[in-house]
């Protein structure tokens, strides 16, 4: 997590969603700064007799070496969520691309009303300006994972005519398919192999199809074979979320003492929060008792 100069490394449980380790750095990491602070957790791991069963990250080139050199023979995942943000990025880009070719084909209409001989031309100019303003206005539903019967009614129909639309929505629902918990890494390394074939043909699609060849797809459907191994790294997410809320409303926050006082403050909080929540519910034991005893 990056906060002007700092940068936050931190080691989050994804099953308990409890934070593990954290460093606060006064600079961008580097993958020596990554192998430290990993090397550092081993360590602590190894002296209480633990061990690693899956590590999951986002698509950083920072983490594949070291942790190859810490744990080689622990399965790496890379963040669903990651991936398909690049995914889903790009097929957005690819249809601003598209709406923009749109609406440099419409011919300008000339001053003044329209002759007889011009109406026919400004009727169909208003129907393709039409067609543009729906392809940004309905642009969510090229990536909505599932899509409602309307909202695919909707989609044909303002994707009529445009062939290379309708394939990138369907080529949106494979890379969705890719990552079904009840298929198999291998079948599923076996959908991507197709889905990458047959997207080699549609050129015109341009940047949209160069992310379905990066590496971090394939690494984020380790997940499948493994039910004890997160699909996302969101335990991390939500623990930067709180961060973040803690900024809100602690403006003094801003040094990297003060992030580590933070963040330490806020992990002796999580450690607490089973006691805290057996208290309350001894102490609300107690009342109902209590009352039960004055009636």
């Amino acid at each position: 997590m990056y906060d002007g100069p700092f940068c936050v490394l931190s080691l989050v449980d994804n099953r308990a969603f409890l934070r593990l380790s954290f460093r606060v750095l006064e600079h961008d990491p580097s993958q020596g700064d990554i192998r430290n602070f990993l090397a550092d957790f081993k360590a602590r791991l190894d002296a209480r007799g633990l061990a690693v069963r899956g590590v999951t990250t986002d698509g950083s080139d920072l983490y594949p070496e070291p942790l190859h050199e810490l744990w080689p023979d622990v399965p790496h995942q890379v963040c669903e969520f990651h991936v398909l943000k690049e995914i889903t990025k790009a097929v957005l880009h690819a249809l601003a691309t598209t709406r923009k070719e749109l609406r440099n084909r419409i011919p300008k209409k000339p001053r003044g009303r329209p002759r007889q001989t011009e109406r026919a031309q400004s009727r169909k100019a208003a129907r393709q300006q039409q067609q543009v303003s729906e392809l940004f206005e309905h642009r969510h539903l090229f990536v909505r994972h599932r899509l409602t019967a309307d909202q695919k009614k909707t989609l044909q129909r303002i994707t009529r005519g445009l062939a290379p639309l309708r394939r990138l929505r369907s080529i949106m629902e494979e890379v969705y398919r890719l990552f079904d918990r009840r298929c198999r890494t291998e079948t599923a390394l076996a959908r991507l192999a197709r889905l990458r074939r047959r997207v080699s043909h549609f050129k015109r699609l341009g940047r949209a199809l160069d992310k379905l060849s990066s590496p971090n797809l394939e690494k984020a459907l380790t997940f499948l074979d493994d039910k004890l191994l997160p699909a996302t790294s969101n335990a991390v997410e939500r623990s930067n979320r709180r961060y973040r809320k803690a900024q809100r409303s602690i403006y003094s926050v801003r040094t990297a003492e003060h992030i580590g006082q933070r963040i330490a403050l806020d992990m002796q909080r999580d450690q607490q929060a089973p006691d805290r929540a057996q208290t309350t519910k001894v102490l609300h034991q107690a009342r109902s008792a209590t009352e039960k005893l004055q009636q």
